[in-house]
């Protein structure tokens, strides 16, 4: 069984937090920007913060870091517990202890889930443990399984917040091939649709990451028309942010172009949406917490910006077709046959 790693200086802290939020992958970058934000946010009740995370030693140094620095007048919570988006058998057994956790009113009700993890393997095609290609596998159907694994649980008012990308849109200048749809089954084995015949293994990877963000925003869409009142679905794109471990991964050029400019000068040359992950991760917050955005679902968000999205995620045809297929895929969910009505 999996133990929460938990911080007993703030068991304290635990009695005033009166809303739990789950951020997957915060124990850095954006994430943990989001998780600091929320800890510190006036709006609304004190949270309770889970780092869903895989690596545990990270993800108890993120929650005393964050507790350290949050100073007496925070009320909230971090602790974290251990999921690897890369195994479904890992995600079952994260959401039944957070289950366990909530019914027995050790951990406040669960008000908000942030899909925020992902992983960007470039040109190196790896696999999960239940044998999908690992960008589609993680970014798409570890988060998908994790919400439905969650969807029983949560608690109106309550929020999805999808972490997503504007390299989904092939008509943004990200320096990113744009996706290549396929059927879901074909991309969940790492087949790319027609567009990338002649790609190169880089080139390859980039275009799984691009794709995989597309699926990210088709899912939004698809779970924000099933939920019920008072719980709401939206996309977030963060923007180019240097120095966070997904840029790391970018192409070499404009890695190198990113850690030697200033982001006032990226933003004139490269793009207005260029922020570090301090700026994106307040907007991802906001996003949670904001009590204006209460009703407002099946939305995209360019950091605190409403926007519309590309066009192909608005075909819900293929987003709907995706939802069957991920059904299927992360089959033994307890949501699998409400979730194929």
């Amino acid at each position: 069984m999996t133990e929460p790693l938990m911080d007993q200086r703030n068991a304290g802290a635990a009695r005033t937090a009166s809303q739990t939020v789950v951020i997957t992958g915060g124990n850095a970058g954006l994430g943990f920007a989001c998780a600091n934000a929320i800890l510190r946010s006036p709006q609304g009740a004190p949270w309770h913060i889970v780092l869903a995370c895989r690596d545990e030693d990270r993800a108890q140094a993120a929650v005393d870091q964050l507790m350290s620095g949050a100073g007496a007048d925070v009320a909230g919570r971090v602790d974290a517990m251990s999921l690897d988006l890369a195994s479904l058998a890992s995600v079952r057994t994260f959401a039944a202890e957070l289950t366990e956790r909530l019914s027995a009113g050790t951990m406040p009700p669960l008000r908000a889930v942030v899909c925020n993890a992902g992983v960007n393997p470039l040109g190196t095609k790896t696999a999960t443990a239940d044998g999908f290609e690992s960008t589609f596998g993680i970014n798409h159907l570890g988060h998908f399984l994790l919400v439905h694994e969650l969807l029983s649980v949560l608690r109106p008012p309550a929020r999805v917040v999808v972490v997503a990308s504007g390299v989904h849109d092939p008509t943004q200048k990200s320096g990113v091939p744009a996706p290549a749809w396929n059927s879901p089954a074909a991309l969940a084995h790492g087949v790319l649709g027609p567009a990338a015949g002649s790609d190169k293994a880089l080139t390859s990877g980039q275009r799984r990451y691009s794709t995989s963000k597309l699926a990210n925003v088709y899912f939004t869409y698809a779970l924000a028309r099933r939920l019920p009142a008072g719980v709401t679905a939206n996309a977030f794109d963060p923007g180019l942010m240097p120095g966070t471990g997904l840029m790391r991964e970018a192409p070499a050029p404009l890695r190198f172009i990113a850690r030697h400019t200033p982001l006032a000068l990226l933003r004139r040359l490269f793009s207005p949406n260029v922020h570090t992950a301090q700026e994106s991760g307040e907007a991802l917050a906001s996003i949670v917490t904001d009590p204006e955005l209460a009703t407002t679902t099946g939305r995209y968000f360019e950091g605190r910006r409403q926007i519309r999205s590309s066009d192909e995620p608005y075909n819900d045809e293929r987003a709907e077709e995706l939802w069957h297929a991920s059904v299927a895929l992360t089959a033994g969910t307890r949501q699998s046959k409400e979730a194929a009505k």
